[in-house]
């Protein structure tokens, strides 16, 4: 069943739907948002497990998929661009192949339709790691996690799902079993035979391997109206890198 999502509104003028990736939440992409704001209302959108979301017992395409449609039709959204970043960008393309008449243009950050092979236990580790019942801060949540991973801009993104109660005790915003437990989902390919005519544009990171040149050829079985646009000097997490340039593709796309 599908539930209904946390999200963040800004701007003014024409809707554009964002979602964010696996690990993240919605103010993920405020940088971005706050941009566009002045020409596009933004519905910044918590993936379910995710954010200030439900937690379900489920964690695949198909409920995500769910989920986001039940927001655009609750919403009367039908036919507003999406951008999906990562897990976001195969929820939106999912989206797309099952439901054509309710989206428009795509916006696709840094993800091919291919499967991807399981690649976050060390993260997953890391998260697992930390005695939420009884953590006393988060410096020392970033103690433990960075006995798994070195990069600090990493652990900065992942510690930003704890929060504190009122009652002062830690918890985790993510679904952190359901996701651990259910992690293989997020690598799914898009069904063969799925076809999408949607004006599509797909944004890459250069220094990212989600795109590489084999994915063309998988990206053009399955679109017939698309694009793919290379963010020098970015990483998988092309928003939060190179903010001023995603903003000038994405707007230069949903002008034509």
């Amino acid at each position: 069943m599908a539930v209904d999502l946390h999200y963040r509104k800004i701007g003014q003028g024409p809707p554009i739907l964002i979602l964010h990736g696996l690990f993240g939440s919605s103010d993920n992409w405020l940088s971005v948002a706050k941009e566009l704001q002045h020409s596009y209302t933004l519905y910044l959108l918590d993936a379910a497990n995710h954010g200030q979301s439900p937690h379900t017992s489920t964690f695949n395409y198909t409920d995500m998929v769910e989920d986001v449609k039940l927001f655009i039709e609750k919403n009367n959204l039908v036919g507003a661009p999406s951008i999906g970043h990562s897990m976001g960008g195969k929820t939106i393309i999912r989206l797309a192949a099952t439901y054509p008449d309710i989206v428009g243009k795509l916006i696709v950050v840094d993800i091919s339709p291919r499967f991807y092979l399981r690649h976050h236990d060390t993260i997953l580790e890391a998260l697992s790691a930390v005695p939420i019942n009884t953590l006393s801060s988060r410096t020392e949540a970033d103690s433990i996690v960075s006995k798994f991973i070195d990069d600090i801009g990493v652990r900065q993104f992942l510690l930003k799902n704890l929060y504190r109660t009122e009652a002062g005790r830690f918890l985790w915003r993510i679904n952190l079993p359901v996701i651990r437990d259910q992690i293989e989902n997020v690598g799914e390919a898009l069904p063969e035979g799925s076809s999408i005519t949607l004006p599509t544009l797909f944004i890459r990171g250069a220094l990212s391997g989600y795109i590489e040149a084999k994915d063309e050829s998988i990206i053009a079985n399955h679109f017939t109206n698309y694009s793919i646009q290379t963010v020098e000097g970015a990483s998988h997490w092309v928003h939060a890198e190179k903010p001023q340039e995603v903003v000038r593709l994405i707007e230069t796309f949903l002008s034509k």
